[in-house]
């Protein structure tokens, strides 16, 4: 667990946490903090009712407290380093604070605060002088190098070797080798960075939740469905315009008018605002913050003996070096950006034909994009919309892993949740044995960071004899149910649900001995692949009549309509891939910086598109100031990663696709030897495992349509 909280933290100051009062004293505190004894609760989850403010930091500074005494009887033992009294042992450590570390962080994602955001800044320094107590204690390096030295001779199982090598790596990879003058840097530089990429992250929400834009003339909703106009309604009766319509940045209310309103004038006003969070030179600026945090990683890198922040977080991914993840985006990316200038084309000469007047601007792109798949395919958004209910879709997607798998899913509603909006449901094997628990929690709310992700309230694991269940949990931000309609969701927030699905079956068919390496904990380009491989299902027609039900007739969706989708698949797909991997060089151009100092951030980052030939009319998909994903989260150096898995999980579809979509023989070797997995093996041997060779790129090609 040692390396697990390592690995927590390197995501962990992305997130903030729940709300209360302050009551109470220090010694009553301490009798009744929940963190402080096991949790006693259905399959042990979290007490969520029962857990206040005031009972997370107490429960850091007890964990940190403890954690040190268990590090401290490590490096005192008297017997010689072994294994199980060294590697293992730490590997154990740390329950108190991983335990805390989890619920904290995970509701700071979505259920955040002032007081919440005001208590992770004080924690992250803590958190951060911790792991450097660990990771730069030399004498505690020294005993896990005699393990290391004499592995050859300990005759070690696969995943325990895996645990071994990972573990000396961490110390090295973390300062263990540093004379004490870089140690002393090293700290100063990782405790500014814990507190930048929380700043980075706040801001990015804040500004997310201070846009509003108030409309008061009806005409202005020209174009809009009644769905967009109803939530917009609904938004303002919540935000004290009664009477008028609000739309917002979050992506449920935003995306729609950009796709349907008429207004030109709007659409540009939403669209700005968006690309423009983090970048207004007020107080929640983010240049200066960016610009700080990616000096500050250019220095450790150096520091560290690495070329550049690239290098070093690369080292333990699938592409290595900096040069191939390069070889792969401009794979793609000449392709790419040549069906994105055939896009450009097709919607000029539709605005010329209305007698538009003007140039495409990156505003105009989705509302043209959606009336050239109007006239190409007879298909948009909105014909969608009734069959993809959210809780069918949901169903949808616990069917096919019922298929595959055989595994099950109850919902349990006398269980602590965190939210109302929140449901939990039990996963079991087609024996009936507990699995562990999913909580889905997939509405926005200004305490909600956006975007959509998994987690882990705790990970899987096996300890003392006894196989410790994963409890994990899947967020999003899908459009709510407005006025007497439910929820409905858009194509995109499909296919985002069955990819976090994805990830929830990572975490949950996880079947690892250590927690170290079990679940997700496996190389940034590796992650994706069970993810992104869910979203192949969801457009199969047969796997569509399963979830696709009208929301009012219960009907399935028609082969005329589900062999629009298929016609359409390729549409669009230049704008997609463009602005993607847009983003991905912007996020490699960073962190292949060798100098440490501070740069315009706009300026670098419009040389860095320029570079590339990114075209006016298509903005990245994630500009610099908002860019959380690598100023604020796990994916520095690794954006590209999606793509990666991609080229992964199109090639393993095609196993399904060789013998059947819902092949057993198929789906358990997928099980066995990825989902089970975890980390306890190079990830290629993994993939190689499971699909006999190497995978393709031919598959994302043709998918995408750029062959």
């Amino acid at each position: 667990m040692w390396k697990g909280f390592i690995l927590l933290l390197v995501t962990v100051l992305m997130f903030a946490s729940c709300q209360s009062g302050e009551k109470g004293g220090q010694q009553e505190l301490t009798q009744t903090n929940p963190f402080f004894s096991d949790y006693d609760t259905p399959f042990g989850v979290p007490p969520f009712n029962t857990i206040e403010l005031e009972h997370y930091k107490p429960a850091f500074e007890e964990g940190i407290k403890r954690h040190d005494e268990e590090i401290a009887a490590i490096v005192n033992n008297a017997a010689a380093p072994t294994f199980e009294n060294t590697i293992e042992a730490l590997d154990r450590s740390g329950v108190l604070l991983t335990n805390v570390s989890n619920v904290f962080f995970n509701l700071n994602s979505s259920m955040t605060n002032d007081d919440m955001q005001a208590l992770a800044k004080e924690v992250a320094p803590m958190l951060s002088a911790h792991q450097d107590d660990i990771t730069l204690n030399a004498d505690l390096f020294a005993r896990v190098k005699a393990v290391y030295d004499s592995k050859n001779s300990l005759n070690l199982t696969p995943e325990q070797t895996k645990l071994l090598d990972d573990g000396y790596k961490a110390f090295v990879r973390n300062g263990a080798n540093l004379d004490d003058t870089k140690k002393a840097k090293l700290r100063e530089i990782n405790e500014e960075l814990s507190v930048l990429t929380l700043n980075f992250g706040e801001n990015v929400l804040k500004e997310n939740n201070t846009f509003e834009m108030v409309i008061e003339d009806e005409k202005d909703l020209a174009g809009l469905p009644d769905a967009a106009i109803s939530g917009a309604s609904e938004a303002a009766g919540e935000r004290g315009h009664e009477g008028k319509w609000v739309f917002t940045l979050h992506k449920p209310s935003m995306i729609p008018f950009l796709q349907y309103a008429e207004n030109r004038e709007l659409r540009d006003k939403i669209f700005k605002a968006y690309i423009h969070r983090g970048d207004n030179n007020n107080d929640l600026d983010n240049k200066e913050i960016l610009s700080k945090i990616a000096a500050l990683r250019v220095e450790r890198a150096s520091l560290l003996g690495y070329e550049t922040h690239a290098h070093f977080v690369l080292e333990e991914n699938m592409a290595k070096k900096p040069e191939k993840v390069y070889e792969l985006l401009d794979k793609l990316w000449k392709p790419a950006l040549a069906k994105a200038k055939v896009e450009v084309v097709e919607m000029q000469k539709m605005i010329d034909g209305e007698g538009g007047g003007f140039k495409l601007e990156a505003w105009d792109w989705w509302y043209y994009a959606e009336k050239v798949k109007k006239a190409k395919y007879d298909l948009d958004e909105e014909m969608l919309r009734p069959y993809f209910e959210l809780e069918n879709v949901r169903r949808g997607a616990f069917e096919l892993a019922t298929k595959l798998y055989g595994i099950t899913f109850t919902e349990i509603t006398d269980i602590p949740k965190y939210h109302e909006d929140v449901k939990v449901f039990e996963v079991k094997e087609a024996d009936g044995k507990h699995i562990g628990l999913l909580y889905v929690d997939y509405f926005p709310r200004e305490s909600k960071r956006g975007g959509a992700w998994m987690s882990a309230f705790r990970k899987q694991s096996k300890r003392d004899g006894e196989h410790v269940t994963p409890v994990i949990v899947n967020c999003g931000n899908f459009s709510k149910p407005t006025g007497d309609k439910p929820a409905l969701l858009s194509w995109d927030e499909v296919n985002t649900l069955f990819h976090e699905f994805g990830h929830g079956l990572h975490g949950l068919l996880s079947n690892c001995t250590y927690e170290s390496l079990s679940g997700t904990s496996v190389a940034t380009d590796f992650v994706e692949l069970p993810s992104q491989i869910m979203e192949n299902w969801a457009s199969e027609p047969e796997v569509l009549r399963m979830y696709a039900l009208h929301y009012e007739t219960g009907e399935p969706m028609p082969d005329e309509l589900i062999e629009k989708i298929r016609k359409a698949r390729h549409f669009n797909q230049g704008f997609a891939t463009t602005e993607y991997l847009a983003a991905s060089f912007l996020d490699m151009d960073w962190h292949t910086l060798t100098e440490a100092k501070q740069l315009d951030p706009v300026a670098f980052e419009n040389k860095s598109l320029d570079n590339i030939g990114l075209i006016p009319e298509i903005v990245v998909r994630y500009r610099s100031p908002y860019f959380r994903h690598i100023f604020a989260g796990g994916y520095a150096s690794g954006y590209y990663s999606y793509v990666w898995a991609e080229v992964l999980d199109a090639d393993a579809f095609e196993a399904f696709k060789e013998t059947s979509l819902f092949d057993r023989k198929t789906a358990q070797a997928f099980r066995d030897n990825i989902l089970a997995a975890g980390g306890t093996d190079d990830a290629m041997t993994l993939y190689v495992k499971f699909r006999g060779a190497e995978p393709k790129i031919e598959p994302l090609l043709e998918r995408r349509g750029l062959n």
